[in-house]
């Protein structure tokens, strides 16, 4: 497998303008922000760090060294890509103890450019605390086309394909491909870690092959009876009655969900569950490595609306702003803008 994103759909056609995204860390910068306010107190120091060309791992552990704690009382609330640059939190544990100073520790590290900001909490972070990522990404050598222009404005009115990107598949899509042949039992997976990596592979590609089938069959705005939507405030449903629906979802409240596989049965039901069962049945020995893990079912809406995109072209660079839910991959995004871009690995991943 070389390319896990190169078979799916595309909601507004394959684009034909191309360019370079990622050429330097600094033209893909992303600033996460937390589902919560900081309580000012606790026995856990938070700090806000920009770093460039540095995973979260390596920062983190760093981190732990200059604080002087073991590396497992540093956490995240998500994983950040080293070719860019980032703002991100972590949190320390640093229960009876002052805050350190950490001016040495920017020094000491290139890839840590500031602390930008640092407080206490009364609970460490966790992978999940995130609102979302705000993005702002410079596309290079951008060979503009006449229907660029359109293409981001129904971008920006009516979303992607909310896929998961290609760094939830690693390098050349070798997660899924170790997922199918642990499926076919010609090996074990004991560590933790890559156990963990097959797992989130299998259900994202599964997911991202039921989202592309509804477009090409035209089911990605028209709902199925038995579609399970999910409205902004996270309320499921199920669809019973297809004009009822349609009218539901114009605004843009209620949303169509599809599967991330699990053990248990899907909780559509009629038309939707027979269509999604069809298509991850194709997979059997993804199945076979989701249920044996006893991975439990869950839902993803299929569509994704950058909030407050913005872009300006200026002679062969396009630069582009828009803020993400946590989880979401900006790659999506720029998948539909310019040829290319899904080679590229994303900048945000909450694996």
């Amino acid at each position: 497998m070389t390319d896990v994103m190169a078979p799916l759909a595309y909601l507004h056609g394959k684009p034909t303008a191309k360019g370079k995204l990622k050429v330097k860390p600094e033209h893909f910068f992303v600033s996460e922000t937390l589902s919560f306010e900081p309580a000012g107190q606790g026995e856990h120091f938070l700090v806000r760090i920009r770093k460039t060309g540095e995973n979260t791992k390596y920062v983190a552990n760093e981190l732990a060294k200059a604080c002087g704690v073991k590396s497992r009382d540093v956490s995240w609330a998500g994983l950040k890509d080293r070719h860019a640059v980032t703002e991100q939190w972590f949190s320390v544990h640093l229960p009876g103890k002052e805050d350190p100073d950490l001016d040495g520790f920017v020094a000491q590290h290139e890839g840590v450019d500031a602390i930008l900001a640092t407080t206490r909490h009364d609970k460490k972070l966790r992978p999940g605390d995130l609102i979302g990522n705000q993005f702002t990404l410079v596309v290079s050598d951008f060979n503009d086309d006449d229907e660029v222009e359109s293409r981001l404005e129904k971008i920006k009115a009516q979303g992607v394909p909310n896929y998961f990107g290609s760094q939830r598949f690693g390098r050349n899509g070798n997660n899924v491909v170790s997922a199918r042949e642990w499926g076919q039992d010609k090996f074990r997976v004991r560590d933790k870690s890559k156990r963990s990596f097959y797992l989130s592979a299998a259900r994202s590609f599964l997911f991202n092959q039921v989202v592309s089938a509804r477009i090409d069959q035209q089911h990605f705005d028209m709902p199925l009876t038995g579609d399970l939507l999910e409205s902004r405030e996270g309320v499921t449903r199920i669809v019973e009655n297809i004009d009822d629906a349609v009218s539901d979802m114009a605004n843009g409240h209620w949303q169509i969900t599809a599967p991330m596989t699990g053990d248990n049965a899907l909780p559509t039901s009629d038309d939707a569950q027979r269509y999604e069962q069809q298509i991850i049945d194709k997979e059997p020995d993804l199945l076979k490595v989701i249920r044996g893990n006893r991975m439990r079912h869950e839902r993803r809406v299929i569509r994704l609306v950058p909030d407050n995109m913005r872009w300006e072209q200026e002679g062969d660079t396009l630069t582009l702003s828009f803020f993400l839910p946590a989880g979401c991959f900006a790659t999506a995004v720029m998948r539909e803008v310019i040829v290319d871009a899904e080679g590229e690995q994303d900048a945000h991943s909450n694996q």
